[in-house]
C-alpha cells in the first residue's frame, strides 16, 4: 500500500488543533466522566469495565489489522515502534479496562472516544507502515532509545498509579480518598503525568509529525483533567499535601 500523505498530513494537523481546542475548554469546565460524572445523570450509562474496552479496543485493532494486511516490516526501528504503540493499547484494553473500578461512562463519551481511538490507530498504524522512513540503524539513535526509556518508564509509572488508585477503595466504598505513594508524592495526576511521558517519549523516539501531534493532543487533553483532579484534592481535603503538585513534578 501506498502512504496517504496527504491523509496523514491532514490527521496529524488535525490532532494538533483539536488538541489546542480541547485544551480551552477543558479550561472552564469539567468534561463528564470519571469522579465528575453525577449519580444521576440523565443518558445512557455504560459500565467502566465495558467502556473502557470497546472505546479502547480500536486503537489495538486497527494497526493490528493494518499489519496482518501489510508485508513484514523491513527494518527493526520500525517494528519496534508499532510493537510500543501497540503494547500500551493491548494494556489499556485487556488489562485496565478489566480491572478498573471506575464509574459508568456516558455514552455519547465513549462513542467520541471509539471514534478518536479509530482514527488514532488508522494515522499510526499507517504511517508506521507506509510512511516514515528510518536509517537501517535507527534503534541505535540517541533519540530512539532515549524516547523508549521514557517510553517504558512513563507506562511503568501510569500502571502503578493506576494500581494505587484501584486499591484506595474497600468494596462497596465510593468516597474518593488523598492517594499516596509512588508519583503521587509529587504529583495529584501521576496516572496522567505517567501517560504524558509514554507518548513524549513515543514521539522523540519516532521523530515524526504523526507521534508529536499524538504527544501535543495528550498533553492538551488530560494536563488540564489533572489541573482539575488537583484542584478537587485541594478543595476537599484540609490535610492534602501542599507540596505537591498537579502534574508536573516540581514545576506545575
Amino acid at each position: 500500500m501506498l502512504c496517504q500523505e496527504r491523509t496523514i498530513l491532514y490527521l496529524s494537523w488535525g490532532l494538533i488543533i483539536a488538541g489546542f481546542l480541547y485544551f480551552l475548554h477543558q479550561m472552564t469546565t469539567h468534561v463528564p466522566y470519571g469522579r465528575y460524572v453525577e449519580p444521576h445523570s440523565p443518558g445512557v450509562m455504560v459500565p467502566a469495565k465495558a467502556a473502557w474496552l470497546i472505546q479502547e479496543l480500536p486503537s489495538f485493532l486497527v494497526p493490528m489489522l493494518l499489519v496482518l494486511t501489510t508485508e513484514s516490516l523491513s527494518d527493526l526501528g520500525r517494528s519496534l515502534l508499532l510493537c510500543t504503540f501497540v503494547l500500551h493499547y493491548f494494556q489499556r484494553t485487556f488489562i485496565y479496562a478489566l480491572l478498573t473500578k471506575g464509574r459508568p461512562t456516558p455514552l455519547h463519551i465513549m462513542v467520541s472516544a471509539v471514534v478518536f481511538c479509530a482514527v488514532n490507530g488508522f494515522l499510526h498504524g499507517h504511517s508506521m507502515l507506509h510512511c516514515v522512513q528510518y536509517e537501517a540503524d535507527w534503534h541505535t539513535d540517541i533519540r530512539f532509545i532515549a524516547g523508549l526509556l521514557l517510553f517504558f518508564s512513563g507506562m511503568a509509572i501510569n500502571i502503578h498509579s493506576d494500581h494505587i488508585l484501584r486499591n484506595l477503595r474497600k468494596p462497596g466504598e465510593v468516597v474518593y480518598k488523598i492517594p499516596k505513594g509512588g508519583m503521587f508524592e509529587l504529583v495529584s495526576g501521576a496516572n496522567f503525568f505517567g501517560e504524558i511521558l509514554e507518548w513524549c517519549g513515543y514521539a522523540m523516539a519516532s521523530w515524526s509529525l504523526p507521534a508529536f501531534s499524538f504527544a501535543f493532543f495528550t498533553v492538551c487533553s488530560i494536563g488540564p483533567r489533572a489541573y482539575h483532579h488537583h484542584r478537587y484534592y485541594l478543595e476537599k481535603f484540609d490535610d492534602y499535601p501542599k507540596s505537591r503538585k498537579a502534574v508536573i513534578p516540581f514545576i506545575l
